[in-house]
């Protein structure tokens, strides 16, 4: 396991122990993880193995890959305007859906604009606005940062990177087949089915915020978690069709009762996507994982008649990434091979990457890190710029390691129950509180059929300028109704409407963390739920389960949470679209003031108003002044006469009341123009 010696004519052939830095060094040919020996490449660490090999491997490992460092060059140092290759809103603008199949050939400068344009003004335009500022300045601190240690010594910290990379790859497992099962387009294919007319054209499921679209309607930059009225703009013909979840959790059933034939222990990852291993599925009927995949599609296919796109590879992270590959009805295959699966990564952009959502991919680009093999070459850098758990998180990605342990969803220990909503702006005491009632008797039943109740009670408001604001409190019990979630919430809301004066809602959920069981079996003495404890991956891998606990899911479910507040704001965004059209009705429906001939709304008390307004004296007499010949003699003013009165003071004539007076008045004026 020894490197090819250099060349006596290789600049680094005296070279001392090796720096990243300073960066004038002469240039220096580029040598990654990849190109270095295989060690423990396709081998699963097992209890049985002896100690004594474990650390001979480790530190043949170790050794190669810090004799290699001293050949790498100094990272490629971002353009001045790095922050600025994204920094226009309208990237942001794109949403969370940019990497969706289907859209290769979509131009996306003209999708920004449309989005750009179309949301301009809004509640939600000026929050996007805020947070892409706010983005950049934290852009600028980081380049700031990185600025500052280009100026230290890096060595040590190359060196932790080094011993880090060494350990992970005694790590990798290739002796899995895994497969990431991902259905085309499902809610739109649910819909097809019932009416196939829809296939060949343009449709989305959603109206408010699209949750899915087929693939015609892809190619003109529609796609899920777009605003139904942007989509509209970019594709005029698109049919929109409202969502039917009973229907889809149904075909759901249908796509999950073929996968438990090839592996009982599938995990959903949502409705319409799944992870299988069929490693032993594959030995038992003799087939390869190209085939029995392809055999495991063609049964989705006649019993449900959708489709579906899979990966195939070694572990869960490759494999979600594989299953988009060749969308629609496809399936890619990344060989179970170490060096294969580094080339692979090597050129992957890191948005393709789950867990890295637009703000993290942002950050990376900054600093140079535009692909994952982008990712060696600055990981002296990644653990001071951006923590820890990012530095390990991104050291997985860049060699391509994952989880292989495929497990029900139901299996894995939850850490809360929660639930929000979204609405039309809501002010008044009184409805908000009802609101919260509302939320506390949601939460009640998700906490029921979870068999939860927890210690620790949070609330969380968006307001209408989209800030967002979370509280939580500690009850002197576990909590799981109702009543009790309302009686000690609503302190903590009214203590928000305090704070913010006039505080207007459009999003209010609660949360309830630190949860026990309420099963009457898997509880400990204190009513905890068992589990077994894991240990976190550290810079000392100990076990062999040690590594299964990856920072990935922390990443995943961060952009998980990013992209779910996301389709909230786009909610809201299409629900304010919808107000506005309200707020302004057509022709048809408007009065033409019989002065003025201007259009107004169709209200009897602001079409009286503006008729008073049209009859004031002030603007008879400005408009005469501005546009009539001299101005005549002034004609005497003839009194009106005083009307008789009743014995208790009235006129004879009573006055209408004050709708039916405005229908009068519009009615006199109306004839005036017959």
């Amino acid at each position: 396991m020894s490197i090819a010696p250099r060349s006596a004519h290789s600049p680094t052939a005296h070279a001392q122990p090796c720096s990243l830095l300073p960066p004038q060094h002469v240039p220096r040919k580029a040598l990654d993880a990849s190109e270095l020996p295989a060690v423990a490449a396709s081998t699963t660490m097992t209890a049985s193995e002896p100690a004594d090999d474990d650390h001979n491997s480790l530190k043949e490992a170790t050794t190669a890959v810090r004799k290699a460092s001293c050949s790498i060059p100094d990272p490629p140092q971002p353009s001045r305007n790095a922050s600025n290759e994204h920094d226009s809103l309208k990237y942001h603008l794109l949403g969370p859906s940019l990497t969706k199949a289907g859209q290769d050939s979509v131009d996306q400068t003209k999708v920004s604009d449309v989005i750009y344009n179309a949301s301009k003004g809004s509640k939600f335009f000026n929050n996007e606005e805020i947070k892409d500022k706010n983005l950049t300045e934290k852009i600028n601190r980081i380049l700031a940062k990185k600025r500052q240690l280009d100026k230290l010594d890096l060595s040590a910290d190359l060196r932790r990177a080094d011993d880090y990379i060494a350990e992970l790859e005694l790590t990798r497992d290739l002796s899995q087949v895994v497969v990431h099962l991902d259905c085309d387009a499902f809610y739109a294919a649910v819909e097809e089915l019932d009416r196939p007319e829809l296939k060949e054209v343009p449709m989305a499921v959603g109206k408010g915020v699209l949750t899915t679209c087929n693939y015609h309607a892809r190619k003109f930059g529609c796609r899920s978690g777009m605003a139904g009225f942007v989509a509209m703009k970019l594709c005029p013909q698109l049919v929109c069709v409202p969502m039917n979840f009973a229907k889809y959790t149904a075909k759901a059933e249908e796509v999950r009762e073929v996968l438990a034939l090839y592996d009982p222990g599938f995990e959903s990852a949502s409705c319409d996507e799944a992870y299988l291993n069929l490693t032993e599925y594959c030995k038992e009927h003799d087939l390869s994982p190209e085939d029995a995949v392809s055999q495991l599609r063609a049964e989705v296919h006649e019993k449900t008649k959708i489709t579906v796109s899979a990966g195939i590879a070694a572990n869960a992270k490759l494999a979600k990434i594989g299953s988009n590959k060749n969308k629609p009805n496809g399936q890619f295959l990344l060989a179970i091979d170490r060096q294969t699966i580094m080339n692979f990564m090597k050129t992957l952009p890191t948005r393709k990457v789950n867990g890295i959502g637009r703000v993290f991919e942002r950050e990376l680009d900054a600093i140079g890190v535009k692909t994952c093999g982008d990712i060696y070459a600055h990981r002296a850098y990644l653990a001071r710029l951006f923590g820890q758990k990012a530095f390990q998180f991104l050291m997985q990605c860049y060699l391509g390691l994952g989880r292989t342990k495929i497990q029900r969803a139901q299996d894995y220990e939850r850490k809360s129950v929660g639930t929000e909503t979204t609405f039309k702006e809501l002010q008044s005491p009184d409805a908000l509180r009802g609101k919260l009632r509302h939320v506390a008797e949601e939460l009640e039943g998700d906490l029921r059929r979870t068999e939860y109740k927890g210690r620790t009670l949070c609330i969380k408001i968006k307001l209408h300028t989209y800030e967002v604001h979370t509280r939580q409190t500690t009850p002197p019990f576990a909590i799981h109704k109702a009543d009790d979630l309302y009686k000690y919430s609503l302190p903590m809301l009214e203590k928000l409407m305090k704070e913010i004066p006039n505080m207007k809602l459009r999003l209010m959920g609660l949360r309830v963390t630190h949860i026990l069981s309420t099963k009457k079996s898997g509880i400990d003495f204190f009513g905890r739920v068992k589990t077994s404890s894991t240990a976190s991956i550290s810079t000392t891998v100990n076990t062999e389960e040690a590594w299964e606990t990856w920072p990935e899911e922390e990443f995943e479910e961060a952009a998980r949470q990013e992209r779910n507040d996301e389709m909230n704001e786009l909610e809201r965004l299409s629900q304010e679209q919808e107000q506005q059209q309200e707020q302004q009705p057509t022709l048809e429906e408007q009065w033409q003031c019989p002065i003025c001939t201007a259009p107004q709304p169709p209200d009897d008390a602001t079409f009286n108003a503006h008729i008073d307004f049209c009859l004031s004296k002030q603007t008879i007499k400005e408009a005469v002044k501005s546009t009539a010949p001299p101005t005549p003699e002034k004609q005497p003013s003839v009194p009106k006469p005083i009307p008789k009165k009743g014995k208790r003071g009235r006129p004879k004539n009573e006055i209408l009341p004050s709708d039916q007076q405005a229908r009068e008045k519009r009615r006199a004026f109306f004839s005036l123009g017959n």
